[in-house]
């Protein structure tokens, strides 16, 4: 379970020239302190809508934490509820999941340089370097350098979030702590 290093956050700032500290305010915003959680596995987030998007709503009438329209019903234990999402369907639980430092969504395993979904799984328990490479590929992918380098916080939050970002403030949040990282230089 390898942390990132200062040098991990230059060499993709370089990759993506942006300011390591809009990295570091992504990073803090989508996982707090870290890629992985104390017993070893990465942090995940399951999210419950995707499921139930990604298996035609079949498991949410019966089992409404973890299929359900509306996104929510989070605990302290995702790993849970994405153990028991994966026993009814592991593909699409493992695709309805964000992972690790930077959160990026299961879905996302090809835009992020995997052939197969359980590729980017392993790599999202490998590292936080693994972690962080997935994210550089997401945003190369989805063409969202501008807005990190011109710290265009709305418009990444968006892309990156999802349209509903206001209403946990995103971008707010990600303004506010690259304010604080960019004071540290």
């Amino acid at each position: 379970m390898k942390t990132l290093t200062e040098q991990d956050y230059k060499n993709a700032a370089k990759e993506l020239r942006c300011e390591i500290a809009a990295i570091k305010a992504v990073a803090e915003v989508e996982s707090l302190d870290g890629g992985f959680q104390s017993d070893g596995k990465p942090k995940i987030l399951f999210e419950r809508h995707k499921f139930h998007e990604f298996t035609g709503g079949k498991y949410s009438a019966e089992y409404p934490d973890i299929s359900n329209l509306r996104a929510g019903g989070y605990t302290k234990n995702e790993h849970a509820r994405l153990e028991k999402a994966a026993k009814l369907n592991r593909t699409e639980a493992l695709k309805s999941a964000s992972w690790g430092k930077f959160q990026i969504m299961g879905f996302n395993y090809s835009i992020v340089g995997f052939s197969t979904l359980q590729d980017f799984i392993n790599a999202m328990y490998r590292s936080e370097s693994d972690q962080l490479n997935a994210f550089v590929q997401f945003i190369k992918s989805n063409k969202l350098d501008d807005e990190l380098r011109e710290k265009r916080w709305s418009d990444f939050a968006r892309i990156y979030n999802g349209k509903n970002f206001h209403i946990n403030q995103y971008d707010v949040k990600m303004a506010k702590a690259y304010k604080k990282y960019s004071n540290r230089v």
